[in-house]
């Protein structure tokens, strides 16, 4: 990395938020309808803070915003809201559906885009598109009333976008320091008419004092007609400039008059600058302080006109904060642009650049503020009545108290973290921000996350749920791809994970293989939704259940473990006999896959050369659940290579395994090649063998099942025309579908039957590597299948990253793949959305289709892992680029 970069030096501050990442875009998109929020009798979290009461209720645990930004605790926050002078409310939070409102789950519906961002926050842009005609609250959620399947019904849809009357609403903040934020909001009116629109920069204090009797109540005041002073016991005092405007104040306190039909506790509540800017009320406080206030501006745009609102926060007086204002910009996005320069390549197409910045951008904007101390939520704080509840979500995590900034999947649709979607985020973060990559690791490693069984929170409306175990996998990438930066491991940060995950992995021996026989169930894995049923709530007359993935997601998960130990092991001895014992269970895990009881029956089928589910009915009798699915898929990814000087510098665990080998060799002739070595001198340790490999790859490779021109399926396409049928106590029943299930068995948005995935498609592609690098160029397999193109499995990993890469390239009609038009068809069209992506949750298996959340980057911004990884690959051995465009253009 060029030492010069301005944000790289930033980046080495050894706690950045004490330093440059104190500020950032960490408000959540949506805390109404969240379980934190939720103090309702029977859990009903969406209707107890709905979208409706959220400007009039004052929030617990967090706050929210359109492209807002607050400190690292949420003391202090900034947002900007907007009104168009004909909706009944301040646009002050963005919009959507609950789970019960659309037809496929929870749904915002807004048109928003993160971006740019540095990692320090230095310097962050968001764009949000705001239509000059009243927002159509009430038909999106009347229009939305239909059935499964039938697509959603969205605002581009409402016909409010129609000749491009709508804004751009550009949201900027830029550091000049540590504490000195400057933000700045521009408007565009893109009509071909005049336009009205309001401004309202929103500064206030989350109320943290009314559950907390330590501190009292802060407050902000007007200092002048350009400067308002806060004042907080918590983090001093702020000045807040800005440039004409009318100041209107209020305090952050709940509307109980409105929502509850008692007294309000203090005067100008909440709401107060909402009714006072649309109804003209008495609702802001004439004395100009309180613990919330906004500028007012209004403007009347001509077609094509812009106006910029600017703001500057800061820690100490200043003289003229507007002289320097723009240069301070200038050179934070001068530095951000440098900083991207240095990450991705530059020979990358343009297009591919581009992609990989808005990835990173978007998994920087969807940090998040995450304050929820269960126990408190629970029983009630310090001289609080317990809460009334009939079933208490969250009953046996007391000890959960989460106060950070985590990264979220999508900081609408799901404002919470989850943990495996955290690994698979860590992935793309350590890209940009190795510090940040290893701290969340370990955070939901800590001993106030982790439950002191060892299992790892699983999400706020679960933490009991089981996600499948891939953090170990995520702990190791970080650390690889941080040593292959710096040329020196983090051996520190290996060893604090490793330890904390040999107590999860215990959990995992412990609480789900309860039959001791080295299978594995877990109910809900993330990849339940492509099973014949719910695995959580199995059909009666079925005693248990071995899970082909749940047993492969552990092997994965012991070769993680055992890789990690050698690498410790190199500087502490002891972790031989740690990296003897994985290496055992690791042996254990694939007997057992190959020979399950009496029967001796195996999750491999040899007919189908494909792994399978199986269920041991209540009479004993056992039976394949013939699903081809991902599921199947999984053993994939239970490879690791080790060189062979590891083995020749930890000679105790030479001796370890080669005892092991030679007392059971039926264990080691069930995987690949662990006494034999490639020409690098590395041993594979890998479940599957030659032939497995060759015949899974035979179906995940086919057109006809797996393969779909914009990567892998979930489910495969086979069950189109054939669907799996399992008669047991009922009629269960699955069949492919390539986008959002019609069937409601997990509800919400959640059912999968056959969309392309990314986290998978990456985790498949890096294993196909893996393999490459052990058996080199020579092995060759069909691509696709049926085609009679042999390639190696460099070149398939390519191909399949090209596929998916197509999703985020343009169609013949100037849109990306994973867009449909709507009757405007402004992603082809319109030049100011057109180049603005999205990143969707999955993706349909035949069309591409982006479906699910739509700003989910968490995970799907590995597509910048992707691109990288392949334009990388270009300098290790020649790739026959003729050859992999023939196989392309013949799998058309």
């Amino acid at each position: 990395m060029n030492n010069k970069n301005a944000e790289a030096e930033r980046l080495a501050f050894p706690d950045n938020y004490k330093n440059w990442k104190r500020w950032g875009p960490y408000l959540a998109e949506r805390q109404w309808g969240t379980v934190r929020e939720d103090y309702s009798v029977h859990g009903h979290a969406w209707n107890f803070v709905d979208h409706e009461k959220a400007r009039s209720n004052t929030y617990r645990w967090g706050e929210e915003g359109i492209g807002g930004f607050c400190d690292s605790r949420e003391i202090l926050c900034l947002a900007p809201a907007f009104w168009n002078g004909k909706d009944r409310i301040l646009k002050e939070r963005l919009f959507g559906l609950t789970n019960d409102q659309g037809n496929h789950g929870e749904d915002v519906k807004e048109l928003y885009f993160h971006q740019v961002s540095t990692p320090t926050h230095s310097y962050c842009k968001y764009l949000y598109k705001y239509p000059h005609k009243k927002f159509p609250y009430a038909d999106l959620v009347k229009k939305n009333k239909r059935s499964r399947d039938e697509p959603e019904y969205e605002l581009l849809d409402t016909g409010v976008f129609k000749n491009n009357a709508y804004f751009d609403c550009f949201i900027e903040y830029a550091k000049a320091d540590v504490g000195d934020i400057l933000m700045k909001v521009t408007v565009v009116n893109r009509g071909s008419r005049k336009a009205k629109i309001h401004v309202l920069p929103h500064l206030w204090f989350r109320n943290f004092w009314k559950h907390n009797e330590r501190f009292e109540r802060p407050g902000m005041k007007s200092l002048s007609e350009d400067c308002v002073r806060s004042r907080s016991v918590r983090n001093g005092r702020y000045y807040f400039y800005h440039e004409k405007g009318e100041q209107l104040f209020c305090e952050n306190e709940t509307n109980n008059q409105h929502i509850y039909g008692v007294p309000n506790e203090v005067d100008y509540v909440k709401d107060g600058i909402n009714d006072h800017v649309i109804n003209g009320k008495a609702t802001v406080n004439p004395d100009k302080k309180g613990s919330k206030m906004a500028i007012w501006h209004t403007f009347n745009l001509q077609a094509g006109e812009k106006k910029t609102v600017r703001v500057r926060l800061r820690k100490k007086k200043l003289k003229d904060p507007f002289a320097n204002f723009d240069s301070i910009f200038e050179q934070r996005i001068r530095e951000c642009e440098d900083f991207y320069d240095d990450i991705i390549q530059k020979d990358l197409p343009e297009a591919h650049q581009e992609i990989a910045r808005k990835a990173f951008s978007g998994l920087l904007w969807t940090k998040q503020f995450y304050y929820y101390d269960v126990y408190k939520w629970l029983f009630g704080g310090s001289g609080e009545a317990k809460p009334y509840r009939v079933d208490s979500r969250n009953a046996s995590w007391h000890h959960l108290t989460n106060r950070h900034i985590i990264s979220m999947p999508d900081k609408w649709e799901y404002p919470w973290y989850a943990a495996w979607d955290l690994a698979f985020h860590m992935a793309s973060f350590v890209e940009i921000d190795p510090y940040f990559a290893k701290e969340q690791l370990l955070l939901v490693l800590r001993e106030n996350y982790m439950h002191p069984n060892g299992q790892i929170p699983a999400y706020e409306w679960n933490f009991s749920d089981v996600n499948p175990p891939v953090h170990s996998w995520a702990v190791w990438n970080v650390y690889e791809k941080d040593k292959g930066r710096t040329g020196k491991g983090d051996t520190d940060y290996l060893e604090r994970a490793f330890q904390k995950l040999m107590i999860n992995f215990t959990w995992w021996v412990n609480q789900k293989d309860k039959h001791g026989t080295n299978l594995f169930d877990g109910g809900f894995l993330g990849l339940d939704n492509i099973g014949v049923f719910d695995r959580n709530h199995m059909p009666s007359g079925i005693a248990r259940m071995q899970q082909a993935d749940a047993t492969s997601w552990m092997a994965m998960f012991t070769l993680n473990m055992l890789r990690m130990s050698l690498e410790l092991a190199k500087t502490n001895k002891n972790y031989e006999e740690a990296a003897s014992k994985f290496f055992r269970h690791f042996l254990n895990i694939a007997s057992a896959m190959h020979h399950i009881g009496k029967e001796d029956i195996s999750l491999w089928d040899d007919t189908d050369s494909f792994y399978y589910d199986v269920v041991e009915m209540s009479n004993g009798m056992t039976d394949r659940l013939k699903v081809r699915s991902l599921v199947g898929v999984i053993p994939l990814f239970a490879i690791e290579i080790i060189p062979s000087n590891l083995f020749a510098e930890l000679k105790d665990f030479k001796v370890r395994a080669a005892e092991i080998i030679r007392t059971r060799p039926d264990l080691a002739s069930l995987i690949s090649r662990i006494e034999e070595k490639n020409a690098n001198g590395d041993h594979l340790f890998s479940i599957m063998r030659g032939f497995r490999l060759e015949h899974l790859l035979k179906r995940l490779l086919d057109e006809d099942e797996f393969l779909s021109d914009y990567g892998i399926r979930s489910l495969s396409k086979y069950h189109e025309k054939h669907p799996f049928v399992f008669r047991h106590h009922g009629h269960h029943q699955i069949q492919y579908e390539p986008g959002e299930s019609r069937s409601n068995m997990f509800g919400g948005n959640s059912n999968w039957r056959g969309p392309i995935w990314m986290p998978l498609n990456y985790m498949i592609v890096q294993s196909l590597r893996k393999y490459y690098t052990y058996y080199g160029p020579e092995y060759v397999y069909e691509f696709p299948t049926g085609s009679g193109v042999k390639l190696n499995l460099r070149e398939i990993a390519n191909a399949l990253t090209k596929r998916l890469i197509k999703l985020f390239e343009k169609d013949k009609s100037g849109k990306f793949h994973y867009h449909t038009d709507g009757p405007n068809q402004v992603f082809s069209k319109d030049a100011n959305f057109k180049n603005e992506h999205f990143f969707y949750e999955f993706f349909d298996g035949d069309t591409g289709k982006g479906l699910g959340a739509s700003h989910q980057t968490g995970w799907t911004a590995l597509i910048a892992n992707l691109i990288m990884d392949m334009e990388a690959d270009k300098g290790d051995k020649k790739m026959d680029d003729s050859q992999i465009q023939k196989v392309m253009a013949e799998s058309r």
